[in-house]
This record gives structure tokens, sequence and C-alpha cells, in this order.
């Protein structure tokens, strides 16, 4: 492996840290809960031998983490299907650029699906909110996390910290040859409307200051297009919206672990990946007269035309959106089994009393119906 101290304090573990992490994760105090999601016909202590014999990243992924997703996918999504990995070459590294509604299964999800067609798994950006206790870090740094700072603080420490970020992007593609999955937005997309940051297209170019084609060309960005029938952790984002309507949101002690758990329990319904066609650098040199403020615009808006192109809608967003007009125009899209069922959802926010339940439905349905104003009519 590729080593450059510069990364230290971002990077994932090295492959002679890995056995010393998996003994710490196997002896933590989650463990037998872990454990028993995981490998639920296995007794604890055949798991914590199991989980204590790995020594690579590749022998952990493979069979731990693959059984991660195999659980959360039998137990919580009915249906889950890719497309696009013909767009690919086995052996070439790519930036995928995700949009992003799921704070853990966007990511794991892909490398399920990577892992299951012969592909390399992808180095994973790694939220510094999320790394809340050692348990959390092992995992995640066992599984090609690299940890991303969010913005706050001082803009010098924030600039310095992006530069840092698009250093290490650029290291991983080209020298460590890995490829890396980023979202396209700082969080999830709560309201269902994917907007790619400008920010992060400048984040990118950052290592790469005097030519802005060849910042991007080089890191072979493809966008990928998740689409959840039934959108991850739907309730709690509602109410997040619906408080900050009236003040600025501020998370709740626990509110990311309390996500990450909802979303993968919560029935997802059918669940779609697009890996969609690659930015090539022919488009990227239409936009070679641009300003680089100009350029950044141009690339973000591309990537926000690719995923709206491969986003799947669902009867779910049809229903919502004929609720949200007061219409029936996408009628033909859906049953009145599956109105029902949506109706039905819309249900448990009635409990949510100290709210405008009205306005909090409409925000909920908002968040299902918002795709297809944007994928279908625009």
């Amino acid at each position: 492996m590729l080593k450059d101290p510069r990364f230290d304090d971002i990077r994932p573990y090295y492959e002679e840290e890995i056995p010393a992490a998996m003994q710490r994760i196997a002896t933590c105090k989650v463990f037998p809960l872990l454990s028993t999601f995981v490998y639920p016909d296995l007794p604890i202590e055949d798991v914590r031998k199991r989980i204590s014999s790995f020594t690579s990243t590749r022998a952990f992924q493979h069979d731990t983490m693959y059984q991660v997703n195999e659980q959360i996918i039998k137990r919580s999504i009915s249906c889950f299907t890719c497309s696009g990995l013909d767009r690919l070459h086995p052996n070439k590294q790519y930036l995928y650029v995700s949009n992003h509604r799921d704070i853990v299964l966007d990511a794991s999800l892909f490398q399920y699906f990577l892992v299951k067609n012969g592909f390399e798994t992808t180095e994973i950006t790694f939220g510094a909110n999320l790394m809340i206790n050692p348990t959390v870090v092992d995992i995640g740094k066992c599984n090609k996390m690299f940890r991303v700072e969010r913005p706050g603080g001082n803009l010098k420490d924030f600039y310095k910290s992006s530069s840092h970020l698009s250093e290490y992007i650029r290291h991983t593609i080209l020298e460590k040859k890995r490829s890396v999955w980023i979202a396209q937005r700082n969080g999830r997309t709560k309201n269902g409307i994917d907007i790619t940051d400008q920010g992060i297209i400048k984040m990118f170019c950052m290592s790469e200051p005097n030519n802005k084609i060849k910042a991007l060309s080089e890191l072979h960005i493809v966008p990928i297009a998740v689409s959840y029938e039934w959108e991850s952790c739907d309730v709690l984002k509602a109410l997040e919206l619906y408080e900050s309507q009236f003040r600025k949101y501020t998370k709740k002690p626990g509110e990311d672990l309390n996500s990450i758990i909802t979303g993968i329990l919560q029935p997802k319904g059918r669940v779609h990946f697009t890996l969609c066609e690659p930015i090539s650098e022919v488009e990227l040199n239409a936009f070679e007269h641009q300003t680089k403020n100009e350029y950044h615009k141009s690339v973000a808006r591309l990537i926000d035309q690719r995923i709206r192109l491969g986003y799947r809608l669902y009867p779910n967003n049809y229903i919502a959106h004929d609720m949200l007009y007061g219409s029936n125009k996408y009628s033909a899209m859906y049953t009145k089994s599956e109105y029902d069922t949506f109706a039905k959802r819309l249900e448990l926010l009635d409990k949510y009393d100290t709210c405008d339940i009205d306005r909090l439905k409409e925000i909920f349905i908002g968040i299902y119906a918002n795709p297809v104003e944007r994928n279908v009519e625009h």
C-alpha cells in the first residue's frame, strides 16, 4: 500500500492496522448486538473468532460487510437493483459523486453491488460528525473510509481542510489507484431535491489549480442516482424540515446515530442505483472559456442532469404529487392499493400533535412529490 504521511490525519487504516482493529471490534460493548444482526444463526463466540481472524480490509468487506448488506436487503428492501455497470471498466479508478438520501446505506449498498460484480470497493467519505465512538471509527476505517470535516469554524481552517481533502482524493485515485465515493453535497437531501453543491466541484479542483479541465478529467467523475421507494428516514426528515421553518435547526444528542439505525431498519421497498454516464473530457472542454466559478457551476449542473435522468420514480412519488396538487394527473402510475398504503403512512404524523399536522403532512408529501417536479416536468 502506497503510504503518504501527509494524510495520516484523515486516511483509512493501513492493512497492518486491521488485525488490532478487528480485535477491538470483537471485544467492544455492542459486539453482541452487532453479531446478532449480521450473523443471526451463529453463536456469538464463533462470530467473535471470525472477526478476530480477519487480517485485511478485503477479508472484512467480502465477509462481514457483505453479510451486513445482505441482512439489510433481506430485512428492509423488497427489491434491490442497479444499472449502468457496463459504463465502467473494472481496472479503472473513478470518483463516484452520488445523491445522498441515507447516512450509511447510499455508500454501503454501492460497495455491496461492486463486490457482487467483481469490482474493487471504493474509499468513502466519513463525516467527522459521525465519528461518534471508537467502535464506529474502527468499523469505518476498516471499510476504507476517510475523514471529512463538516463546514464550520473560520474560513481559513475550512479552506485548509478542503484543500487537504482535495489533495487526498487526487492522491487516492491517481497514486493509490483506488476509486472514491462522495456525496454531491454536505449532508443528506431532506426535501427530495438533489442538487450538487458547487463548492464540492471547487474542492475537487483545488489540488490542480492551474488546469481546471485536467483537474476534473483525471478524476473520471461518475454520477450516481440512488432511488428509494420509501424515502429513508422520511418522518425524521419531515420533522426536521418543519422545525427549520421557525428556527435554525440544531441536531439533538444522538440524532445522527438514531438516523443511521432508522435508515437501516426502516422498510424501504424497492431501491435502485443508476451508475450514470461518466463526465467526459469532451464535455469539460466545452466549458474551457468559462471563469472558474462558471466552470464549477456548469459541472455541478451537468452532474445534476445525469442524476435526474438516472433517478427512478416510484408510485409513491406520483401519488404524493397528485396529493400535493389535488389532481389525478399521474393516476395511471399507481393503483388504489398503493395510494391507500401511502395515505396510511401519513397517519404516522398524527401523533406529533404539538405541530401543525396539516403543514407537517404537506412537508412529508413534498419529500416524495419534489422528484417528480424535478425529474418529469423540468
